[in-house]
């Protein structure tokens, strides 16, 4: 009935998530809020997993891309699925290294870490660290040769795919700030030069043509244009990478229009493709890293709020004013993000009402949904916004001196904070 399975309506004509009444937890843990389905996150981990373990006989890793949704808890059940942690920053390494999550299976990304930030990663044994640039290259290598290691590495590439997608979030193309050009053959001479530096040791290459793709075939181009690469690298320099990581991207359902695959249907494609290709170039199939981050948590999520005032302007439209905004959802904003919008204490009632739902900050752009369906509602009334697992709280903000949001996980009929809300004290702590 809605876009996510974990999302229902229960006898009351409540919404509920994993089986939990919404209504519920805005009365045990406040407006607005975040709230998750536990074992959703879960099954969709296992899910690539299994995909790892059927197409490539184990031979790779399930790594959760942790911008997507960050938190210790989140780490923890990364962990606790065996499965990895892809980290852009120092505060979320620091967030997985805080919960004793394994090293070796950090894969830390980003276009322009700092000393910092590279040196924190050097000092922790972090195993894989993206390259994105010369500069990082060679700042990495000097900064192992003074502490005396080998570093693990991958060179993000760009392989020139098309990804159909948003403007904003491709990331293949040669126009991106990311990664290694392959038209230019900056590439291969990036590959040459890492793999003369003597303290860092080149794992594999590394790819991510961009995010919420639908088509199954520039995943399989893509992995077809790396082992080209590879078959490449092999002929000039006698060295047969060993790793290759296809990033991710896999689309999730935020309408009902939308017609996601099957995680396992993308899975299936391109390891066929990979393992075939690279028998024909004579390449043995390499361990294969995926990067899944919104496909794991975005569809496991919701937001609930709390309407505050109904404003009719007649014959222009009806605005809903809810307790958050672009403070706890900027992807209107920034994307003009689609989101399926429910009265919560009204599920089973139908939506025949178009509304914009507008949010609190003082701000004439700040909308989570213009000219959305929904049941006639009135202040006090619960509204769920469903599919916001991913990126909502990663991008939350303090905008206006509003708290942010806490997190709620719901798994077996019991409901439990993984994050508190912010409080006001906790807003001015870092002021002088």
């Amino acid at each position: 009935m809605y876009v996510s399975d974990c999302i229902s309506v229960n006898e009351r004509g409540h919404l509920t998530i994993g089986s939990y009444d919404t209504v519920e937890l805005v009365k045990q843990f406040g407006s607005p809020l975040y709230a998750y389905d536990e074992n959703e996150i879960r099954k969709n981990l296992r899910e690539f997993k299994k995909s790892i373990d059927d197409e490539y006989g184990g031979n790779g890793l399930v790594v959760y891309a942790s911008k997507a949704f960050c938190c210790k808890e989140m780490a923890r059940i990364v962990a606790d699925e065996k499965c990895g942690f892809d980290v852009v920053s120092g505060g979320e390494l620091y967030t997985a290294l805080s919960v004793g999550f394994p090293a070796e299976d950090i894969v830390f990304h980003g276009n322009n870490k700092t000393e910092d930030e590279l040196r924190m990663a050097v000092e922790n044994n972090v195993g894989r660290i993206i390259v994105d640039n010369l500069t990082e290259l060679h700042n990495l290598n000097s900064i192992a040769a003074e502490k005396g290691v080998t570093v693990g590495i991958m060179l993000r590439i760009k392989p020139g795919i098309d990804a159909h997608t948003h403007s904003f979030v491709k990331t293949g193309q040669i126009d991106s700030k990311f990664g290694f050009a392959l038209e230019t053959g900056e590439a291969l001479d990036s590959i040459k030069e890492a793999l003369g530096m003597s303290n860092v040791k080149l794992r594999g290459l590394h790819c991510h043509i961009g995010s919420q793709i639908f088509d199954l075939d520039p995943f399989e181009l893509a992995a077809q244009v790396m082992l080209d690469l590879f078959k490449q690298v092999k002929d000039e320099t006698g060295i047969e990478l060993e790793e290759l990581n296809l990033g991710g991207g896999f689309g999730i359902k935020y309408l009902k229009s939308d017609r996601p695959r099957a995680y396992s249907d993308y899975m299936r494609k391109v390891s066929t493709a990979v393992n075939s290709y690279a028998a024909d170039l004579g390449l043995k199939t390499p361990f294969i890293l995926i990067e899944p981050g919104r496909s794991i948590v975005g569809a496991a999520g919701l937001t609930l709020y709390t309407v505050g005032c109904v404003k009719d302007i007649p014959d222009v439209r009806t605005y809903i004013s809810v307790d958050g905004g672009m403070g706890d959802n900027p992807r209107y904003a920034l994307y003009q993000s689609t989101y399926e919008v429910v009265c919560a204490n009204k599920a089973s009632e139908k939506r025949d009402w178009t509304v914009t739902v507008a949010g609190k900050c003082c701000e004439s752009g700040d909308l989570i949904q213009e000219w959305t369906r929904l049941q006639p509602v009135e202040p006090g009334d619960i509204l769920a916004v469903l599919s916001t697992g991913a990126y909502n709280y990663s991008m939350a903000s303090n905008y206006n001196r509003i708290p942010r949001l806490p997190v709620v996980f719901v798994k077996n009929g019991k409901a439990r904070e993984v994050i508190k809300r912010e409080t006001y004290e906790q807003l001015v702590e870092c002021d002088v």
